[in-house]
């Protein structure tokens, strides 16, 4: 039988095709003890066994198929001709009861943020952030179930259908989890990269903070602060001019409010809070061996972890030996020859130059190699 249902403490990023992975890196954050704000992963296979219950949905898959970058204008409809199609086939009962089983485990009168969470979102190689929909301060359990439906069938979206034929995903092949997490009502939330995003300095932590949810930060509706953290030691503060913030309502959803004129211009985060906040994205990294980009939020003086990524935009750099800045030279570039080398390619520069790629130590090295390039 299909299992409909995994909370985070069942998920790990082995679980990417059951849970997506933005559920699968939640499970991972969850069982290495980072502070992740409970909830549960809906699985591909309700997803599945959602849209088998159509009709029309394989002469969809079809239509999609046959879709170029070049029609804006016949995939708006198409996508939107999908989306209000899945909004009016029944939720199976099993699969309803799976979710509802779930949602009183972790607390029927607790607010939610219900999140999509495709197979094909959080990778290294890939972000679909962004593509899908999310769900705020969502109360009770036909607000709940409303938001799911609308989950999945925002995997149609105009950017997600776009990003998933420009990237060569089949549309067959890309499935939907939604992950259903306690919401965090913060006085604080943001991003932070553990690396610097615009400069993509290795040592150097950037992060962006504002008051209320984060929602404002990430849909642009709010200027945010920014901070740079390196070696420890704050290196840099921006304060902005914070008009606006975004807030929850009593009633469910969300709400954007003028921020009071004391607050507008006053720094979000204390420098203690920066540190610490900064020190906690360092373990994030080095629990993952890659540079992530972390949503987080500040409540009651605690910091939670939303999500964390992989960041998908940074060049590939030979790794240094130490943590000073180090100058490489790459070798395909001054050919003229930009494009990643093949692996015949790089092993004959090894053996024309005298370098023993395992077993000589970096400072004695020649060439060393970095996402199909080869640098001096």
């Amino acid at each position: 039988m299909s299992v409909y249902v995994m909370h985070f403490n069942e998920v790990d990023r082995t679980n990417l095709p059951e849970v997506g992975g933005k559920g699968a890196n939640l499970g991972e954050m969850v069982k290495a003890g980072f502070p992740v704000p409970p909830g549960f992963c809906i699985t591909t296979s309700a997803y599945c066994d959602f849209i088998a219950a159509s009709n029309e949905i394989n002469k969809f898959f079809d239509l999609l198929d046959q879709l170029k970058l070049g029609q804006p204008g016949e995939i708006s409809k198409l996508g939107k001709l999908i989306r209000d199609h899945l909004l009016t086939i029944p939720i199976s009962q099993t699969i309803k009861f799976s979710i509802l089983d779930a949602w009183k485990i972790v607390g029927e009168e607790k607010a939610y943020a219900v999140r999509s969470s495709a197979t094909a979102e959080d990778l290294p190689t890939a972000s679909f952030a962004g593509q899908q929909e999310t769900y705020l301060n969502v109360k009770g359990m036909d607000q709940l179930l409303q938001a799911v439906r609308k989950c999945w069938s925002s995997l149609f979206t105009d950017r997600a259908i776009i990003y998933r034929i420009k990237n060569g995903f089949d549309h067959r092949s890309v499935y939907l989890s939604i992950v259903v997490q306690q919401m965090i009502f913060p006085e604080v939330s943001g991003l932070m990269f553990t690396v610097d995003p615009v400069t993509g300095h290795r040592n150097t932590i950037s992060i962006d903070a504002s008051f209320g949810l984060g929602e404002a930060l990430v849909s642009g509706i709010v200027s945010a602060d920014s901070y740079q953290v390196r070696e420890n030691q704050i290196v840099k503060k921006q304060i902005a001019e914070k008009k606006k913030a975004v807030y929850p309502v009593t009633e469910g959803g969300t709400v954007t409010r003028e921020l009071a004129p004391e607050l507008q211009k006053k720094q979000v985060l204390s420098d203690d809070k920066i540190l610490e906040l900064a020190q906690l994205g360092q373990r994030i990294e080095k629990h993952y061996c890659s540079e992530q980009d972390i949503e987080w939020c500040l409540a009651g003086n605690r910091f939670y972890i939303l999500q964390s990524r992989p960041i998908t935009t940074l060049y590939p750099i030979p790794k240094g030996y130490n943590d000073k800045l180090h100058v490489f030279l790459s070798i395909a570039h001054l050919q003229m020859m930009t494009d990643a080398m093949k692996p015949m390619g790089i092993s004959v520069f090894w053996e024309i130059f005298p370098f023993e790629k395992d077993s000589v130590p970096f400072p004695d090295s020649v060439i060393v190699e970095a996402g199909g390039r080869l640098f001096l």
